[in-house]
């Protein structure tokens, strides 16, 4: 036996306690326990023949594993094994567990008087007890130590008059209810079968039926096989983190039928004929497999329609409602198995009395440790009752049904599950249920559905009435200032809006009682370099300094010790030499360095005693300056594999595309942004059942997925004053696209061809003036409509598919304005939801209901352009920026912000938002208690000439001395920057009084240069220059 086998003691403790107290109860499903003294269970030598046994069962369910060669003797107060001496050192351990019981181990050797004094004593113990004893006569032990301990029992049973009883069905009745390990275990192998038959069971067979491969049965359930030891494939599995795969297993090979052929017993096997359905005349395929895990077992089964008669489709549908109606009402606890199957008939018999016939003589049987265990099978004669926390395999079939598609030919259909029984509720679906038979059915029939998208993508003349994009939020005329009443009407909106902000601000950090977000602490994070002393290397006996490059860590011999580092708790490594010798120090992370805050870096006792820095000297220079090397690069693999952590934290893993069944709507021809690995190439965008698929035939391994439950916003961009048409999505979460994360992707075509000049061919002597460049024109008029049209269409279809997921947004151009949200100035357009720029990456998607409040930065008189700060409701996530709008914009943008009830506030210089949002998040009720965003709102007010002397620290102090000081000098604000980051000085070079109008600083600009060329009139030109540049 291995070193590494470790039975579960307390799971053993636990299961005979429950073992002796339904023997000493006598319970109604036991009744045959009660009638013996002992219970004997024997098994032999390894056999490959004999997979599931009550033996083998009853062996797993106590210790966890098979021990062949080993007799267990249970009386109503002790546990007796007989086994060899390396067994037995396993064993031992029950011994110290035992409560209510005791656990006694004989052990054999190669002495055959000792062993015959161990038979003597078992059999003595059994006459002890009395001469009923419990025993499994269906499970024959083989080889030597079986034959042995036959002739002894043989013996003993002609002189002590031994009654041998059989307790099969009682042991069932033991192990039905299952505890929760055993629960989480059939959870697991379920998650695994239903895998592999969504996974890749339904894909493999559409493609083999779609392509018409030439694959027998017997070849696609080898392929099914194979894919138990496929790893890649289980990664992509939620629900088993922390599975052992390796304790996984086939229960049995899988079974795949079709072609008028059908056997729905467990025991039926694939045969060496083709897959029925490639020919164009329908079939019907049915699978079935199941997977076990750590011996406890689930099974699957499904049916699978090809291009099916409407009989057909009509008949699953019931099956699936025959099956739910079952598990939803009929399997409880307390029910009777014969019950169960006579509801079924009855709920056949009314539908159709003919169907009877053809309805599987057992539904289902109770499953575990035994595959089918013969005990609990719902069939019409069983009288067993169910328990809660039983697991049973729910079969439901109709056999041999005339197939309307083909001429003298059967067909059978067939639904399994694995269910958990609970005791007032419906039953649990452990394996995953069918929730229509819609999506059983596939169709590869050709129809006329080609001839209908050619019809729908047939181009159209485009009205000139109508321009995409041409919604307008309020007022068409942006151009024009507003008037009084519109401007005094956004005055009070925007207070109102200011107001209701406040009080949503505190209502929702009012129960956090001034700890900030909890979530966002930074968290000690704990490293180990080696579990036990002895994974150490073996070189760290030569007490020199070592790197282990696998462990990411640094061995340091400190008196005669091999003291291990781990390369995140080293801050920096240095090298110097002095005379002969090369010293080489290290430093380490420890709490309150100058490099920063003692906070900043979290530990676990900042308080206990740490190790600052180590040095060593050597004369061997050349060995230190390769020490000093390889720890540098150890290093700086660490941190560029923690940047990259980092970087794909937020990044998740999609669920599996579900590829439609029928002919699936595409976009042809089109481009993906980001592109796929390689050169740039076309490809075709798909709609399936839960989301898109980008695939290029020029690159069939590469594709594109994304799921309508991923998706945030969809947007669809027409090509007019455009170079390119977009279908663009916006994700909730990245995901990886080749070696990068993307959380927006878009598809695009190009709306111009590349056109000839014709000018000089023999079209010109027929023609004159601007002909052709008239009709080139309306050709480019033409497809970009075109485009437009196909594009829109295919949009509104993805929006359709998504089930109100998401629907479709347009940019609206007319009131687009530019701006610089990275590092290139271009046109950003809001749109119902969103602000977005889709043209050219890097993309920007800003969704308007994550936006806390838009303060305007830098909006002063003279200055040319301002800048707007988007804070988010998210305190953590950093504000979003975008400089450079031009002053001419001011006012439709903040007329957008109101309509679409954002609060808007304006300041004249730019403010430290990263110290800002520092202080907010660091008590996010104190902020709003002091005031909250109010203090944005003090630049803006006309509540007095002076500007707000509130103090708020992160207001800018420009007060009237300030106007004659260095425009580079700090502003005095604990968060301001320089004042002008585009014009210069221009912007202090007149200030006034803050909450003026526009036509207030104009008259007073005007004065102020009237006063400026007087005074200036005789001083020297140069002096005056450097004046006014100063100022």
């Amino acid at each position: 036996m291995s070193d590494q086998i470790q039975i579960d003691a307390n799971a053993f403790q636990r299961r005979v306690t429950k073992l002796l107290a339904v023997w000493k109860e006598g319970a109604a499903d036991s009744e045959s326990l009660a009638d013996v003294d002992s219970l004997l269970v024997v098994m032999g030598g390894q056999n490959d023949d004999l997979i599931y046994s009550k033996t083998t069962a009853l062996h797993s369910w106590l210790l966890g594993y098979e021990f062949p060669s080993t007799v267990i003797l249970f009386t109503k107060n002790t546990v007796t094994f007989v086994t060899s001496a390396s067994k037995a050192v396993h064993l031992e351990a029950l011994k110290k567990v035992a409560a209510g019981f005791n656990v006694e181990i004989l052990k054999r050797s190669k002495d055959d008087a000792a062993n015959r004094a161990i038979w003597d004593d078992v059999v003595g113990r059994i006459n002890a007890e009395g001469s009923k004893v419990g025993c499994l006569p269906k499970d024959k032990p083989i080889g030597k130590f079986a034959d042995e301990w036959q002739s002894v029992l043989a013996k003993a049973q002609s002189t002590n008059d031994l009654k041998m009883i059989d307790v099969s069905a009682a042991l069932s009745s033991v192990l039905a209810a299952k505890d929760d390990d055993e629960i989480k275990a059939i959870k697991l192998a379920s998650r695994m079968s239903s895998a592999v038959m969504s996974g890749y069971f339904e894909n493999e067979m559409s493609t083999i039926l779609d392509e018409g491969k030439k694959v027998t049965h017997e070849q696609l359930a080898e392929r099914i096989e194979g894919k138990l030891d496929d790893a890649k494939m289980w990664k992509k599995v939620k629900g088993l983190e922390g599975a052992d795969l390796s304790l996984a297993d086939w229960c049995y090979t899988p079974i795949v039928q079709s072609g008028g052929e059908y056997d729905l017993k467990t025991s039926a096997v694939s045969t060496n004929k083709r897959l029925q359905g490639a020919d164009g005349k329908g079939g019907v395929v049915i699978a079935s497999m199941g997977i076990k895990y750590r011996n406890y077992c689930a099974n699957i089964g499904r049916t699978y329609l090809i291009d099916p008669h409407s009989s057909q489709q009509k008949l699953y549908a019931f099956l699936h409602e025959l099956q739910t109606e079952l598990a939803d009402k009929h399997i409880r606890a307390g029910a009777t198995c014969k019950d169960i199957y006579a509801k079924a008939l009855d709920i056949v018999r009314a539908k159709d009395d003919k169907l009877v016939q053809s309805l599987v003589k057992n539904i289902g049987f109770g499953i575990g440790l035994e595959f089918r265990d013969s005990a609990y099978v719902l069939s019409a004669k069983n009288a067993r009752t169910l328990k809660k926390d039983m697991v049973v395999n729910l079969s439901i079939g109709f056999q041999d049904l005339d197939d309307p598609n083909h001429k003298n030919q059967v067909y059978s259909l067939l639904l399994i599950d694995t269910l958990r029984v609970n005791a007032d509720a419906a039953a649990t679906f452990l394996t995953d249920r069918v929730r229509g038979t819609n999506d059983m059915a596939f169709f590869f029939k050709d129809d006329d559905e080609e001839e209908e998208v050619e019809e729908r993508r047939s181009p159209v003349k485009p009205d000139g009435k109508v321009t995409p994009g041409g919604k307008v939020l309020r007022n068409k005329n942006r151009g024009a200032a507003l008037d009084d009443t519109a401007a005094e009407k956004m005055k009070v909106h925007q207070k109102e809006l200011a107001k209701q902000k406040h009080e949503d601000g505190l209502a929702r950090f009012a129960g956090e009682d001034g700890e900030g977000n909890a979530s966002n602490e930074k968290v000690f994070k704990k490293f180990e370099s080696y579990k036990r002393e002895n994974q150490l290397p073996a070189k760290v006996a030569d007490q020199k300094i070592m790197v282990d490059h696998r462990a990411q860590t640094i061995v340091l011999p400190i008196y005669g010790y091999a003291v291990p580092f781990h390369v995140n708790t080293l801050k920096n490594v240095s090298k110097s030499d002095e005379g002969e010798y090369t010293y080489l120090r290290l430093n380490f992370v420890t709490p309150g360095q100058i490099a920063g805050k003692k906070e900043d870096v979290p530990f676990d006792d900042p308080d206990a005693t740490f190790v600052r820095s180590m040095s060593y000297r050597s004369t061997d220079s050349q060995r230190f300056s390769e020490l000093f090397r390889e720890i540098t690069e150890l290093r700086k693999s660490a941190t560029k594999r923690d940047a990259e952590e980092k970087e794909l934290a937020d990044v998740v893993e999609q669920d599996k595309l579900i590829l439609s069944k029928s002919r699936a709507y595409t976009l042809p021809e089109v481009f993906p942004r980001p592109a796929l690995e390689g050169k740039r190439v076309p490809g075709d965008l798909t709609i399936h059942q839960n989301g898109l698929r980008f695939s290029s035939p020029l690159r069939p391994d590469q594709k594109i997925d994304l799921l309508f439950s991923n998706m945030k916003h969809l947007f669809f961009q027409p090509c007019d004053k455009e170079l390119i048409v977009i279908v663009h999505v916006h994700l909730k979460s990245p995901i990886m696209i080749g070696k990068r994360k993307a959380k927006d992707v878009q598809f695009y075509r190009e709306a111009s061809d590349v056109q000839f000049d014709e000018t000089g061919n023999r079209k010109r002597k027929y023609r004159s003036g601007d002909e052709d460049e008239i009709e080139l024109e309306q050709e480019e008029r033409r497809r970009r409509s075109q485009l437009n049209k196909e594009f829109k269409v295919f949009a509104e279809r993805i929006a359709e598919a998504s089930e109100g997921r998401v629907s479709v947004d347009v940019p609206y151009r007319e009131l687009g304005f530019n701006g610089v949200p990275f590092r290139t100035n271009v046109l950003l357009q809001p749109t119902t939801d969103c602000l977005v720029h889709l043209t050219d990456p890097p993309f920007l998607v800003i969704t308007l209901t994550d936006v806390e409040i838009v303060h305007l930065e830098r909006v002063q008189f003279g200055l040319q352009s301002f800048d707007m700060v988007f804070v988010f409701s998210d305190f953590t996530r950093a504000p979003m920026h975008v400089t450079s709008i031009p002053t001419t914009s001011l006012d439709d943008v903040k007329q957008w912000l109101d309509s679409v009830d954002i609060c808007v506030s304006e300041g004249a210089v730019n403010l430290n938002w990263g110290a800002i949002m520092k202080t907010v998040n660091e008590d996010p009720y104190d902020f709003f208690v002091e005031g909250g965003w109010g203090f944005l709102q003090g630049d803006s007010d006309d509540e007095g000439s002076d500007q707000s002397e509130s103090g708020s620290e992160f207001g800018s102090d420009m007060d009237d001395g300030q106007e004659e000081t260095d425009v580079e000098s700090d502003s005095g604000s604990d968060f301001g920057d320089s004042a002008a980051s585009e014009s210069g000085s221009e912007g202090f070079e007149d200030e006034s009084e803050e909450g003026e109008d526009w036509d207030e600083l104009e008259r007073k600009a005007a004065r102020a240069d009237e006063k400026k060329r007087r005074q200036q009139g005789g001083s020297d030109d140069e002096d005056s220059g450097k004046k006014s540049k100063r100022r």
